[in-house]
């Protein structure tokens, strides 16, 4: 079972503003096929993380993930969080703000939003805000 990471979506106004950025970075990045994410350490549980994903919290909200290829020292003393761009959304679920990234144990993180072919469900999902409002009265 594979330890992952989370995230705050820093700057981001929305899951799907996320989503360009993950889409536009991997363009800029030379059509590598890859996000790449600065981190100033390498997470000393990389080596758990073989399948892993990093989830993305927004608004106090685990909105969706990312899946992790890999990690690459970038020659400038830090670290690239190798992502495949793209957000694959996810059940929301309560998560506290934090500086940096923290660890996910996998029966801790949240059910990707797909229906029974395993395919993502392309629907505008419901605003983090009023999720997070629907959570705190335990309606969702």
């Amino acid at each position: 079972m594979p330890v992952h990471l989370t995230k705050i979506a820093f700057r981001s106004e929305s899951p799907a503003t996320l989503k360009t950025w993950l889409e536009s970075h991997a363009a800029n990045n030379g059509g590598a096929g890859e996000a790449l994410l600065t981190t100033r350490y390498m997470p000393k549980r990389a080596d758990e993380m073989h399948g892993a994903s990093l989830y993305w919290i927004h608004s106090g909200l685990i909105v969706g993930r990312s899946p992790i290829i890999g990690f690459q020292e970038n020659g400038a003393g830090r670290y690239w969080i190798r992502l495949k761009p793209r957000l694959i959304l996810v059940e929301p679920q309560a998560k506290r703000a934090h500086q940096g990234w923290r660890y996910l144990e996998d029966d801790a993180a949240p059910n990707d939003l797909a229906n029974d072919d395993g395919e993502i469900i392309d629907n505008e999902p419901m605003p983090p805000k009023l999720m997070q409002q629907l959570l705190k009265m335990g309606l969702i």
